[in-house]
C-alpha cells in the first residue's frame, strides 16, 4: 500500500485490529471528547492504559498494543489537545490537573478495579500522580524516560518545537520534520518512522498537512519553564505499586543520577535502559517490547 493510501487509511480512523472510541470529560470552560483506542478482547478485565508524550498521541503504541493484546485490553488514549481528541477552549487547561481528571474519567468509564499502566513523559508523569493516591487504580506502574526530577534544560529544548504550526505541501515534507523534532526516538527503520509520521498529521484547512495536536499545547508548558527544575520526589515517593523505570540510554530527560535514586526510593523500582534511545524509548521493536511484556506479566 503506498503511503498516501496508509495515510488516508489513518485519516479515515481505519486500522484493523483496534476500535476507536472516546469518552466525554469536562473542563472549566465546558467539556471535551477525549479518543481512545481500544486493542483486544472489550471484555478482558485485564486492562493497560498506555499514555503517550506531549506532542504524540496513542497511537505510538499499536506495536505495542498488537503485542500484548491477547492478555490484556490494550487501552491507548490521545489526551486531550491530540490526535482524535477534542481541542480545549481555554488553552491554560492545557495541564497535569485536567490530563489527570481526564484519565481518571477513562477509568470509570473502563469499570475495572485496577489497570497496569505505561507512561512515556508526560504519560509517564500523569502516572505517578494517579499511582501515588491512596487507593490507586494503578496495580503495574511503567515509567518510560521519565522521573521524578525532570531537568529545565531538557524542557527548554522540548520547548523550541512544541506549540510550532508547521504547514507541509508533501507527505516528504512532512517526514523530515517528524525525523528531526523526533530523533532522540532512536535508531528506527523506515517503516517506523512512516508509521509515527502518518499518525502525526492531519489536513489543514489550505489542504496542506499539519501536525495533529493543538499548538496552544505549547503555551502553558513554556509558561511553567521558568520555575526551573521539574521536582516531583513528593508524588514520586508517595508510588507502593511495582514499577518499572525504562531510561533511554542517551536521555537528557531522565539523568542517569536520577534513575539511580528512583531505584532506592518511593517504590524501589526494577529499572531498564534502552540503548542507542534518548528521550524517548518508543517500543516499537520485539526488544524494547519484551522489556515491558516481562514486567507486566512475569514481574
Amino acid at each position: 500500500m503506498s503511503v498516501r493510501a496508509e495515510l488516508s487509511r489513518w485519516l479515515a480512523g481505519e486500522t484493523p485490529g483496534c476500535v476507536e472510541r472516546d469518552v466525554r470529560c469536562a473542563s472549566a470552560s465546558g467539556l471535551h471528547r477525549m479518543a481512545y483506542t481500544q486493542w483486544g478482547e472489550a471484555d478482558n478485565p485485564n486492562v493497560l492504559i498506555c499514555v503517550h508524550g506531549l506532542t504524540r498521541n496513542g497511537r505510538d503504541f499499536d506495536e505495542l498494543a498488537r503485542a500484548m493484546a491477547s492478555e490484556y485490553r490494550v487501552i491507548c488514549p490521545d489526551v486531550v489537545g491530540r490526535g482524535r481528541s477534542d481541542w480545549l477552549r481555554d488553552p491554560s487547561s492545557y495541564v497535569f490537573p485536567q490530563y489527570v481528571a481526564d484519565l481518571m474519567v477513562l477509568l470509570a468509564r473502563l469499570d475495572v478495579e485496577s489497570v497496569h499502566w505505561l507512561g512515556t513523559s508526560m504519560g509517564g508523569v500523569i502516572g505517578m500522580w494517579i499511582a501515588s493516591q491512596e487507593d490507586s487504580p494503578i496495580a503495574r506502574l511503567v515509567l518510560n524516560d521519565v522521573g521524578p526530577l525532570i531537568p529545565v534544560d531538557s524542557l527548554r529544548l522540548i520547548g523550541e518545537y512544541v506549540g510550532r504550526a508547521p504547514k507541509f505541501e508533501s507527505y516528504e515534507d512532512a517526514e523530515k520534520y517528524v525525523r528531526l523534532v523526533s530523533e532522540p526516538f532512536g535508531r528506527l527503520t523506515d517503516a517506523q518512522w512512516r508509521h509515527l509520521t502518518e499518525f502525526s498529521l492531519q489536513h489543514a484547512a489550505d489542504g496542506r498537512l499539519e501536525m495533529r495536536y493543538d499548538p496552544a499545547i505549547g503555551d502553558p508548558f513554556r509558561h511553567e519553564l521558568s520555575a526551573g527544575d521539574v521536582n516531583l520526589w513528593p508524588i514520586y515517593d508517595c508510588i507502593r505499586c511495582p514499577t518499572l523505570v525504562v531510561r533511554g540510554a542517551d536521555s537528557t530527560v531522565l539523568t542517569r543520577d536520577t534513575l539511580h535514586e528512583m531505584a532506592i526510593r518511593g517504590p524501589r523500582p526494577q529499572t531498564a535502559e534502552i540503548p542507542g534511545a534518548g528521550h524517548a524509548p518508543m517500543f516499537l521493536d520485539a526488544s524494547q517490547i519484551a522489556v515491558v511484556r516481562d514486567f507486566l506479566l512475569i514481574g
